[in-house]
């Protein structure tokens, strides 16, 4: 058996400090992959919508007991950094670092830890990956006669090691959430009761395997399993229902199945605690708006006016909390049109929104929101043969029922307003429709 490698590094394309973008799945597939297997070793990658962001049990397991690491340091990306001092302080050896070379500043001196340089093109993209591959290759096969390379373990004589640890058990349990994650995704495509049957194997939630749970949270979400997440999360080890993932996710749930005060409650002491962000108050915005749509069906138009300017003010709040995120901005703009008269601020708000999304798309990496986001821009325009083009991106990207029932919903709304303001939309009514059928 391979000797397991574990590679921290961020995911997709991402800034460096002058603003230049890094394509690191491509310098992962085509250096690190690569060069971790032609030292004989087995590359093991933190996975980025299992883990959602949390620093877990599973992630100290992998810092602590895999037998190397390697650390890419460019972009001088937090989560590395915190994670790269969790491993020297776990092992005095066999942990590479790597950076781009010319691709802004580190916050320190890597030449002191003997850092890989490779090169990057200008687009990001690894340049000579071969050469740099074996470099790293080379690295990883002399780090195997032990020498240290922690600089806690170099300074500080007689720091403890771990060769005491189970690197065995670890390893079965590596194995055995990697077959879980595929059961699971697996499950996702058969419905609530597969997702369910998978969870029995589980044993106590509380003692699972963190990133598994989650996984199993967001495939409940997958199934629109609502009443199934809010249980989940009641079983939850207390850590983690904590973190503010968990609790957006609950949020939403909660709302899912009528209780908005609940939510409403949940998000806003999230925003107490953490501050705004663009997911959490997004939510809590389509908190406010469905809340809306319920007392304009029951006639109460007073309170359904101040829900709406809720709902306006958290979805604005989202948006200018992080102005790359065009979901809520979107949201914030769409019922922005529904106000009698039209809220003048949305005038100001689409073109922001517009460059959000470009920007994010022309990144790479766009999900099924970018597309969604540009579809309604083209609904509120009018613009007819531009959102059937949108709206085959976004039925392409799609991967949850939901997501096209919210967005078929939004363009509803549209519809309606402009139908009260005499004018037709009646040729998004075959969008809405696809929207909802898709899955």
């Amino acid at each position: 058996m391979k000797p397991l490698c574990f590679v921290l590094m961020p995911f997709g394309k991402k800034p460096t400090s002058d603003g230049r973008l890094v394509d690191f799945d491509a310098v992962y597939t085509q250096i690190i992959h690569p060069g971790i297997e032609k030292a004989g070793l087995e590359p093991l990658r933190a996975d980025e919508e299992m883990v959602g962001g949390i620093i877990h049990k599973p992630m100290f397991e992998r810092l602590v007991l895999c037998e190397y690491a390697v650390a890419d340091l460019t972009t001088a990306n937090a989560n590395v950094f915190y994670e790269l001092g969790v491993r020297h302080a776990a092992r005095p050896s066999a942990t590479q670092l790597l950076f781009a070379k010319g691709w802004g500043q580190l916050p320190f001196d890597v030449s002191l830890l003997r850092a890989l340089p490779y090169g990057l093109t200008s687009d990001g993209m690894p340049a000579d990956p071969a050469e740099y591959a074996a470099l790293l290759a080379n690295r990883l096969g002399a780090a195997q006669q032990t020498m240290t390379d922690s600089p806690v373990f170099q300074l500080l004589e007689g720091f403890p090691d771990i060769k005491h640890l189970k690197t065995d058990v670890f390893r079965e349990r590596v194995r055995y959430a990697e077959t879980v994650k595929a059961k699971l995704a697996n499950a996702r495509k058969l419905g609530e009761a597969a997702v369910a049957d998978i969870e029995i194997t589980l044993g106590d939630i509380s003692h699972a395997d963190t990133a598994t749970v989650v996984d199993l949270f967001l495939s409940y979400r997958a199934v629109k399993a609502w009443g199934r997440m809010i249980d989940l999360a009641k079983r939850m080890a207390p850590p983690l229902v904590a973190t503010v993932m968990i609790r957006e996710q609950l949020g939403l749930a909660l709302n899912q199945t009528n209780e908005p005060d609940e939510a409403e409650r949940v998000l806003l002491d999230l925003i107490n605690e953490r501050g705004a962000s663009s997911e959490t108050c997004g939510i809590l915005g389509r908190v406010y708006k469905d809340s809306w749509e319920a007392a304009v069906r029951t006639g109460n138009t007073a309170l359904a006016r101040g829900l709406l300017d809720k709902a306006i003010n958290a979805y604005t709040r989202g948006f200018e909390a992080d102005w790359r995120d065009a979901y809520p901005g979107i949201n914030a703009v769409t019922l922005m049109e529904l106000k009698d008269p039209p809220d003048p601020r949305r005038l100001e708000l689409l073109p922001v929104v517009r460059y959000a999304v470009e920007r994010r798309i022309a990144q790479g990496r766009p999900d099924y929101w970018d597309h969604a986001t540009l579809l309604e821009l083209a609904v509120i325009g009018g613009n007819r043969q531009d959102a059937e083009v949108r709206f085959a991106d976004a039925l392409a990207a799609m991967r949850e029922a939901w997501e096209g029932e919210t967005t078929a919903r939004n363009l509803r709304l549209i519809r309606e307003a402009r139908e009260t303001c005499g004018m037709s939309l009646d040729w998004t009514k075959e969008i809405e429709s696809a929207l909802i059928g898709s899955n």
